[in-house]
């Protein structure tokens, strides 16, 4: 039985933490191994795994919709390039907790999916999950893999991200936007945070009524960010509090290259008022984005409750048409 996180945070985690300020990593949560095999069984998708940096063992996961691997659709799919969660400290491109995710986006959108890996805290703290995320979009750019190349359409790719794969959507956007044409023949489409992870030093409203939380407490997102931020600053730094560092230039990339965000949420996330806050900020930056917050739910509920996952299909779905049409425009 799982450690109650209200009780003990670090082993609901898995981890020790040492004197030092390191942490020793007692299990790693479950994982799935790749696929590739069309007589698998598995109904929805087939995968296979690709080094991205074997120095600092970064590396990917390609997930393709069985049905256009049956039929070999028409016209290429929709690209996801996809960031995973686990607060920057736990979770691996290979977790077992985000399969309900990877079928939900390449079955249900459907689109070839890439789940990147990135380096974690706090052995390498931030920025060091936005460099090699950034590396991980260079990658796939110039990636000759056979999957790619046959079934993926460049020209409408998306940057998604659940939790901390959120936070990491939105910082990472925000260098690509600087440089889109860098990452040619990716051509950007929108930016999609999922129940992303996002802090501050001021309790919001959220987390203060969700503060015992049985599946993301305070006692637990403040242990994360503890260990991911840069040592010496607290959760008013940008990279865990974007609002208040919104400046009003800096979504003229963004905006110029017509790209579309999606932020999604629900109320029984302690994260959600943080979230909608960006929303709002956004919009009021003139940013084109699209708030989806929904009643209960929790963190992470969209991998375990099928009819979240199917809402979170139609959005994905709306969100994908709505940015490729508004694009032709």
């Amino acid at each position: 039985m799982a450690a109650d996180p209200n009780i003990d945070p670090y082993g609901y985690m898995g981890i020790a933490p040492n004197e030092d300020g390191s942490i020793t990593r007692l299990a790693e949560k479950p994982s799935t191994p790749a696929s590739s095999d069309p007589g698998s069984g598995n109904p929805f998708h087939l995968s296979k795994d690709i080094p991205i940096n074997p120095s600092k063992h970064t590396w990917a996961r390609i997930f393709l919709p069985r049905q256009a691997f049956d039929s070999s659709p028409l016209q290429k799919l929709p690209l996801f390039i996809y960031f995973y969660g686990g607060g920057f400290v736990v979770c691996r491109v290979n977790s077992s907790v985000f399969d309900g995710l990877y079928t939900t986006i390449a079955a249900g959108t459907p689109a070839v999916v890439i789940s990147v890996g990135y380096r974690r805290a706090p052995e390498h703290r931030l920025p060091a999950a936005y460099d090699d995320s950034e590396e991980a979009l260079h990658w796939v750019k110039s990636c000759k893999d056979e999957w790619l190349i046959k079934y993926a359409d460049f020209s409408k790719c998306f940057l998604m991200g659940t939790s901390a794969g959120g936070n990491i959507v939105y910082h990472v956007g925000l260098r690509a936007a600087e440089y889109a044409d860098s990452f040619l023949p990716l051509q950007i489409k929108g930016l999609i945070l999922h129940q992303p992870f996002f802090g501050g030093t001021k309790r919001s409203g959220s987390e203060l009524r969700l503060a015992n939380d049985k599946v993301l407490p305070l006692c637990v997102s403040d242990l994360m960010w503890k260990w991911s931020l840069p040592v010496g600053v607290d959760r008013d730094h940008e990279y865990s509090n974007p609002v208040l560092s919104l400046k009003s230039g800096r979504f003229d990339g963004i905006k110029a290259l017509g790209w579309k965000v999606l932020i999604t949420g629900c109320d029984g996330d302690p994260l959600v008022d943080r979230e909608m806050e960006l929303a709002k900020k956004l919009e009021e930056h003139g940013v084109p984005v699209t708030g989806k917050f929904d009643e209960g739910g929790y963190h992470g509920c969209d991998s375990h409750d099928p009819s979240r996952a199917a809402v979170l299909t139609k959005n994905l779905k709306e969100f994908v048409e709505s940015a490729i049409n508004s694009s032709k425009l």
